[in-house]
């Protein structure tokens, strides 16, 4: 169970800070994939299910946060700021995920 815990160290390693396009795109791209991490945990088993539950409404703020880091109307401020926020939730969210699957080995 291992390769859980080096992928979700290998997306928390690929999170950008900047506002950029190409960072916008790097940063869905790891949305999508530490989404597909979540769901292989989740259905590890019923532990897993019940406290990998709680990142999946911060998956969506996260996701709203960078649409609104890349609106023409917000300035590069702004946009650096939002980029930065939803950067710093997804960290903060994969090591929490980190520290919750361990080893993978936790059951009822």
């Amino acid at each position: 169970m291992a390769p859980h815990k080096a992928a979700l160290q290998a997306l928390y390693d690929r999170v950008p800070r900047r506002h950029s396009a190409d960072n916008i795109k790097e940063i869905n791209q790891l949305l999508d994939d530490y989404e597909d991490l979540l769901n292989e945990i989740e259905a590890l088993n019923s532990w897993y299910e019940k406290n990998t539950a709680v990142f999946y409404p911060s998956l969506e703020t996260i996701r709203n946060t960078i649409k609104m880091s890349n609106s023409n109307k917000a300035s590069k401020k702004a946009k650096d700021d939002l980029f930065d926020e939803a950067s710093g939730s997804l960290k903060d969210d994969i090591q929490s995920l980190m520290n919750i699957y361990g080893d993978g080995d936790k059951t009822e």
